[in-house]
């Protein structure tokens, strides 16, 4: 429990990374399955939520077209990935310029990336997730505010939004009037949809390994992904103490001290598993500030 079944079998380093993304690939497949696609969601089936798994959803053709054709990130393995998390360890961190020198950045919940903080969390964005909590609560679910919902995700560039249509039925409708927005206003920006199917698995190997939870955390869903689709993943902004490694007061995350759901997320697990796949060389963790240029 804990460990990586194949890693006894390999040697340091490269090895347990190996080890780790072909028993990830073997469970889970991100490559061909992490996000909803034409090849993996056939038209007129019909998809089980994630959470809500007694519920399906038909796959009518107006939502088959909002699928691409195949996963758009099948063009890996991608060099060296940052994972940006959200946690307030990137205060003057200075790790702004490291993070946009990676081949692909990962970022979480539509963080803020400009102004003085991006000297810390940089601002090169290839995908960021988006709870549709947020659209909710900030945008009004664009019933109305479509043009301050663009405005902010400009500074993404052509990111993809990732977002959890199909987890719980609740988030259906306003994840799709994201991707119907952006299409209308021909943002630059693309709407694409974790797979559910993808994250049942994802759980249910990380429960394997000691992790349960009512459901994992975005960042350590995209995480487990860059370990398949990046040769090297470094991580961020992942520190879930109040207290940072020189034992000085941190907030919860860069932009603020909201704390998350009690109970919704088994954080402390997530980051013993974290600090495993560290120590064996799988991925780099960033514990402090980075050296600047």
């Amino acid at each position: 429990m804990g460990s990586w079944a194949m890693g006894r079998l390999w040697g340091p380093q490269r090895g347990w990374a190996g080890a780790a993304r072909s028993e990830l690939a073997s469970c889970c497949d991100a490559v061909h399955n992490f996000i909803a696609s034409q090849n993996n969601t056939p038209l007129g089936s019909n998809m089980s939520y994630e959470v809500d798994s007694k519920k399906t959803i038909l796959i009518t053709e107006d939502i088959f077209k909002m699928l691409p054709v195949s996963s758009p990130l099948s063009v890996y393995p991608f060099k060296t990935c940052a994972v940006v998390g959200n946690g307030g360890i990137l205060k003057n961190s200075s790790c702004g310029a490291e993070i946009d020198r990676s081949d692909f950045v990962f970022r979480c919940n539509l963080p803020p990336t400009t102004g003085s903080i991006s000297k810390d969390v940089g601002n090169k964005t290839n995908l960021v997730t988006v709870n549709p909590s947020i659209i909710a609560q900030k945008y009004n679910k664009l019933n109305e505010k479509k043009t301050e919902f663009l405005e902010n995700i400009a500074v993404y560039g052509d990111a993809f939004l990732l977002l959890p249509a199909f987890s719980f039925r609740s988030n259906t409708a306003t994840s799709f009037r994201v991707y119907h927005t952006l299409q209308e206003f021909k943002a630059t920006q693309r709407a694409i949809f974790f797979h559910p199917s993808y994250l049942k698995s994802l759980a249910q190997f990380w429960r394997t390994k000691g992790v349960k939870a009512y459901r994992l955390s975005s960042g350590f869903m995209i995480t487990s992904a860059a370990l398949e689709l990046c040769e090297n993943v470094k991580l961020y902004g992942f520190w879930p103490f109040s207290k940072s490694t020189e034992k000085m007061p941190i907030s919860h995350h860069y932009y603020d001290n909201q704390l998350p759901k009690p109970g919704f997320h088994a954080m402390p697990k997530e980051y013993n598993q974290i600090l495993q796949l560290h120590g064996k060389g799988i991925l780099k963790l960033q514990f402090g500030k980075c050296e600047s240029d």
